[in-house]
């Protein structure tokens, strides 16, 4: 895994345009191997983001928060399950941001997020974020637009409290085509045990696309920075998509140069009898 580059070429830099339109969502060039070696690569970045989620939690001292954003069908859920497959889940928690409640409604938008943010030696995995509210908010022009555009700035000052106070942030957009968005529906219809994943609601969402690649294309640009970057992981391949993702993470958290403590006690010349 030493020699496999990181994929820098799906980070977004700071103050450049995301450039989706110019993003193959079907690229494979980082890692031209088959799809058996980029499985059998996978596993092996699987259970190295294992050692190193048990190094953060028994360390204590890092934070890391990964969100995952997508279009309807982009599969995040996915991502999260084959990545983050055998982490000791009591390291890592999942926050899924949905429709508002009329309580969320009633505060500030990201009064509801940040008590979900990780705490020292934790990973926390938004599956969607606060990123909805400069995305679906403005598809659907729930509130002015000069309300939304101003929460690009908010966004930011977040990330930089969350990052100055000690928090690594990963952000991923996993990237797919129109046609393979009308595919992956279309198997949700055809396949009995998808059909609950289905609801008209995503047709009617899928008729706004473009709409949402202009959202997506102007948050990811003018939120990706520094310290809490984003990367447009090609995402029509599956076991690429959980490639790139691996690999992203097992950089992240190994660039944090962690070490276990030392045991609180002197242990010479005990023995367990």
């Amino acid at each position: 895994m030493s020699d496999l580059a990181h994929p820098d070429a799906y980070r977004v830099p700071p103050g450049g345009p995301a450039d989706l339109a110019g993003r193959d969502p079907a690229d494979r060039s980082w890692f031209p191997g088959t799809k058996k070696e980029g499985r059998r690569l996978t596993k092996a970045l699987n259970r190295r983001l294992e050692e190193l989620q048990e190094l953060l939690w028994a360390e204590h001292r890092h934070r890391l928060l990964v969100v995952l954003q997508a279009m309807d069908t982009g599969g995040k859920d996915g991502t999260i399950r084959h990545v983050f497959d055998g982490t000791n889940p009591q390291g890592v928690k999942v926050a899924a941001f949905k429709r508002p409640t009329p309580d969320e409604l009633a505060h500030d938008y990201l009064w509801r997020v940040h008590p979900h943010v990780p705490g020292d030696g934790e990973i926390a995995i938004f599956n969607r974020s606060h990123y909805e509210d400069v995305l679906v908010v403005r598809v659907h022009g729930l509130v002015p637009e000069d309300r939304w555009r101003r929460r690009y700035g908010h966004i930011v000052e977040f990330e930089r409290l969350l990052t100055d106070e000690g928090t690594t942030i990963v952000k991923l957009f996993l990237h797919i085509s129109k046609e393979e968005q009308r595919e992956r529906l279309q198997a949700r219809l055809d396949e009995p045990d998808k059909r609950w994943k289905f609801s008209q609601a995503d047709l009617a969402e899928r008729e706004r696309w473009d709409d949402y690649q202009a959202a997506y294309e102007e948050a990811l640009s003018r939120t990706s920075t520094d310290d809490a970057p984003w990367y447009v992981v090609p995402a029509d391949r599956k076991w690429y998509r959980n490639l790139v993702v691996s690999k992203i993470l097992v950089d992240c958290l190994e660039a944090l140069d962690m070490r276990y403590p030392d045991p609180g006690d002197d242990l010479a010349g005990i023995v367990v009898t």
